[in-house]
């Protein structure tokens, strides 16, 4: 049995050493791509902008080839005669102008900085446009920074774009601290807005009372 336990924990560390292997290349590959393509906004052929901007929205430069490479979602948009690869412009709805800015920045660096904000909105577009290492990073990030005070908004959150990971890790916290849920801001909010969110939770609760 314990020779088994060792064979798990080894095979657990060597997925997780691949896995780190893994955001090292990809974090690589995208500095290369980044060091060896035209800076100057004047050299870019396709300009992003965020649909949740004001009546004049900021341009985003970038330049066809690092978005093709990074996502393939755009990819196809770029490659098919499709109206965002003949016009030069594409159109980026339901984020605002500072995440989709980190989002084209992540895609020629592999880098970003992230808050609580920041990291839910780059989520959802990780997961619409493909970017599989910055939807994981995005997920880790909630997840660490889960506290009681965030648990319910994350877990409304995660739970409205289904993201099983924050899900399960909010759930986990909010359910070990009952006592305190109804002390809550967004406890009040969650009952008129979401009842049945909140049914669930409570579910959970005593499923896991039951265990």
């Amino acid at each position: 049995m314990r020779s088994c336990m060792s064979c798990q924990a080894m095979n657990s560390k060597f997925q997780d050493l691949e896995a780190k292997v893994e955001q090292c290349k990809e974090g690589l590959s995208a500095k290369l791509a980044f060091l060896t393509m035209p800076q100057p906004a004047s050299f870019s052929d396709v300009v992003l902008f965020a649909d949740d901007d004001d009546e004049y929205p900021v341009p985003v430069p970038a330049h066809k080839a690092i978005l093709a490479n990074r996502s393939p979602v755009l990819r196809a948009m770029l490659d098919n005669e499709m109206k965002e690869s003949l016009s030069g412009t594409i159109k980026i709805g339901d984020v605002s102008y500072d995440a989709l800015r980190a989002f084209v920045n992540y895609l020629y660096t592999a880098e970003v900085c992230l808050d609580q904000k920041l990291a839910c909105e780059l989520l959802v577009m990780s997961e619409k446009y493909q970017v599989q290492h910055l939807k994981d990073f995005c997920q880790k990030f909630l997840v660490s920074n889960l506290n009681l005070d965030n648990s319910l908004s994350t877990y409304t959150f995660a739970h409205q774009h289904n993201f099983k990971p924050i899900i399960d890790a909010a759930l986990t916290l909010i359910t070990a601290s009952m006592d305190k849920l109804a002390s809550l801001d967004e406890y009040t909010e969650l009952k008129e807005r979401d009842p049945g969110l909140l049914l669930e939770i409570y579910e959970a609760y005593f499923s896991k009372r039951a265990n």
